[in-house]
């Protein structure tokens, strides 16, 4: 943390001033405070302090706004109810900002006007970041990406050594000594990225989707360079941060000269790239990118790769991550994928784009200093999937599987935790 200063206060006030649109004042001037998004909101419903409503955070970035760049709150606060930037009120900010919000854009879903809460949030974030506020645990993980190239600071011999013994253990699965996992191969039709949770915890996630690629006869490879699909930056609110991990892997993808980029089961990542990186990098992309969801689902309905439909038999739900589902679109490919596999498939209430945030998004499995509260909010996931009396929870993104794991022990779920790909490569028909 910094200490606040004039210039820093400058530094955050110019978020608000130096607008490009007029997306900004049209949300913070739009909330007629009807209270539906309470409902919609883990953290309110799970404290039931009012402090953890959704609009309570519109209120407090509209009225440090109404205090510096308007006439009546520059002149006359208390008519404007407009707040000042002193330590004590940006330290609540970052605990509203950072601590009770996973930007999960559940509000967003359920305001009666559409206001953009979670927009509103991250530009809070982002006055947090440019007066030096940004939770020291957050920034670790950000500086660990920006110094080595991924978020868990695995050096380049860890990570061809992984690589080495997973590609061993494909070809005595398959059976097959030309079975590969190739990296840094130039002209490929894929360039495949990774939540580098997976090579340090779950390296079975990546030759489940070596399996899939060698099923479906594809042009792929991995880089060893830049492979981290995820981009904490885009939660810290540094968007100079943001921008310079999103161009490394633009970078990486011309200079492999691949066709296109597919998106590990990484929620956040999959935005960060997909969606937020061309206005980052303020450049159109000349290439295809999709997430391993959609691609997998088009292997299947293409016939690239056959799966057994009775293979998987016990009973299975879904879950949703925010990011990829809610504010990404991509909703019907993974139920597509489960119905070809899991006969004994059963949704979540609610599920799809209103299906509940299992705690961890926002960079908060990120931010040790909140570990209890988000523990807590995660028992509402946690009811969801013991009330589907599931065996098996599958979920795309790594971030999310961490979560329900903590979950899964703390609340005595009972359940296995697994990634699509997973579930899939295990289903794979392979032809002799």
């Amino acid at each position: 943390m910094s200490e606040l200063s004039e210039i820093n206060i400058d530094k955050g006030l110019a978020i608000l001033k130096n607008t490009p649109d007029s997306r900004l004042l049209t949300n913070l001037n739009s909330c007629v405070h009807c209270g539906l998004c309470g409902e919609s909101c883990i953290y309110y419903l799970t404290y039931k302090d009012s402090k953890y409503l959704p609009s309570i955070k519109v209120d407090f970035i509209s009225s440090i706004y109404k205090r510096y760049c308007t006439f009546i709150g520059k002149h006359f606060p208390f008519l404007a109810n407009a707040t000042t930037l002193n330590k004590k009120n940006v330290e609540e900010m970052v605990d509203l900002f950072f601590g009770a919000c996973t930007m999960c854009g559940r509000c967003n879903l359920h305001c009666s006007i559409g206001v953009d809460i979670a927009f509103l949030v991250r530009t809070g974030r982002m006055m947090l970041a440019e007066m030096g506020f940004i939770p020291a645990t957050i920034q670790a993980t950000v500086d660990m990406s920006i110094n080595t190239g991924n978020n868990m600071g695995i050096t380049s011999p860890e990570f061809a050594d992984t690589i080495k013994w997973l590609e061993d253990d494909l070809k005595d699965d398959l059976k097959d000594d030309n079975a590969s996992i190739p990296i840094d191969e130039k002209n490929k039709n894929i360039l495949y990225t990774l939540n580098p949770r997976e090579p340090k915890f779950f390296p079975l996630s990546i030759s489940a989707m070596a399996k899939i690629f060698y099923a479906a006869k594809e042009s792929w490879t991995l880089s060893s360079k830049m492979y981290d699909i995820t981009n904490y930056g885009f939660f810290s609110g540094n968007d100079k941060e943001a921008t310079l991990i999103a161009n490394r892997l633009f970078d990486e993808m011309k200079n492999l000269n691949a066709k296109e980029l597919i998106l590990a089961e990484c929620g956040h990542g999959s935005r960060a790239f997909r969606w937020e990186a061309p206005n980052h990098l303020k450049k159109r992309f000349n290439f295809k990118t999709i997430t391993s969801v959609e691609l997998i689902a088009d292997y299947i309905k293409t016939g690239k790769i056959k799966v057994d439909s009775k293979k998987l038999k016990q009973r299975v739900t879904l879950h949703d991550p925010c990011n990829l589902v809610r504010n990404g679109g991509v909703v019907y490919e993974q139920r597509y994928i489960l119905k070809q596999i899991a006969p004994n498939f059963v949704e979540m209430t609610p599920h799809g784009i209103d299906n509940y945030c299992c705690g961890g998004g926002g960079g908060l499995l990120a931010m040790s200093e909140y570990n209890e509260r988000r523990m807590r909010i995660g028992e509402r996931k946690a009811e969801q999937i013991k009330n589907t009396d599931a065996q098996i929870v599958i979920t795309p993104c790594h971030n999310c599987v961490d979560q329900l794991i903590q979950l899964n022990s703390l609340y005595k779920i009972n359940v296995q935790i697994k990634t699509l790909a997973e579930i899939v490569a295990d289903a794979i028909i392979l032809e002799k």
